[in-house]
């Protein structure tokens, strides 16, 4: 066979070929539809909602509601991450709109409420005692967003910002409470409120209580110490929380002149 010859019988098995393949019909590529995790972002929502309340409760006066309200959104806000943790429902979408909703909710709100009631009669002074601590809060998240993946999960670099928050909206609750109008502490709210906004964006490391494992069991005294909590805390919400996290934010400088006191005399 010459070689013009092989390539008509290569042309006619070609063709042979094609005629019997049974072409297969493109099939529809199946996209996952995408969604959202329900349950966390539930948490988060009510976490901002009630940042938002706290804004508009300052607004009209009601200045006790509006930092019962910060402690309400600190306590949804705690719930949310342990929520998605425990029921495995972590999502990108659900940790920018937490952070968001801390913004809002522990920046803007304490911000507002402390310059609504007590700042504002002190002018350029009131409103940038709550400037400050309303950046403060902005850089600490997006300081704990972007070392989320290197940071020391057991502490905390700077005052976490619901603390921060207690700190500030406590004040105003615990003052509220008793009577005493904005008016007349308005220079210790001046000191309070950039401290608070200060210690966010230190380099003070706090305990994170990250390494509690609420899944595992516990002794039946533990039972006892949660309820004996309880009790005290029902006893006057307003100073013993205020008292609570006035605490926490002085164990981050405690903390540091110890550890520093302890290399020192290791050397």
């Amino acid at each position: 066979m010459n070689h013009e010859e092989h390539k008509v019988v290569s042309l006619i098995n070609n063709d042979d070929s094609n005629e019997n393949t049974t072409e297969t019909p493109l099939q529809p590529v199946k996209r996952d539809r995408k969604g959202i995790y329900l349950l966390p972002n539930l948490f988060t929502t009510g976490a901002l909602f009630s940042g938002f309340y706290a804004v508009v409760a300052g607004m009209n006066g009601h200045f006790e509601n509006a930092a019962i309200a910060i402690f309400v959104a600190m306590i949804l806000d705690g719930l949310d991450g342990r929520v998605a943790r425990l029921t495995n429902t972590q999502s990108d979408f659900g940790a920018e709109y937490d952070s968001l909703a801390d913004m809002v909710s522990f920046g803007v709100a304490p911000a507002l409420v402390a310059f609504s009631w007590a700042l504002q009669d002190l002018g350029k002074v009131g409103w940038v005692a709550a400037f400050v601590y309303c950046a403060g809060a902005a850089l600490r998240l997006a300081r704990f967003n972007t070392q989320l993946a290197v940071a020391d999960k057991n502490f905390f670099t700077g005052l976490a910002s619901p603390a921060a928050a207690a700190i500030v909206a406590g004040t105003v609750w615990v003052f509220s409470e008793s009577g005493m109008p904005g008016r007349d502490i308005a220079w210790l709210m001046a000191v309070v409120v950039p401290i608070a906004g200060l210690l966010m964006v230190s380099n003070l490391r706090y305990h994170s209580f990250k390494g509690l494992d609420l899944r595992g069991k516990v002794p039946f005294v533990a039972m006892l110490a949660v309820v004996f909590v309880f009790v005290i805390v029902s006893i006057d919400p307003a100073k013993v929380l205020l008292g609570v996290f006035v605490v926490y934010a002085l164990s981050g400088p405690c903390y540091e002149g110890w550890t520093k006191l302890k290399e020192r005399r290791n050397r």
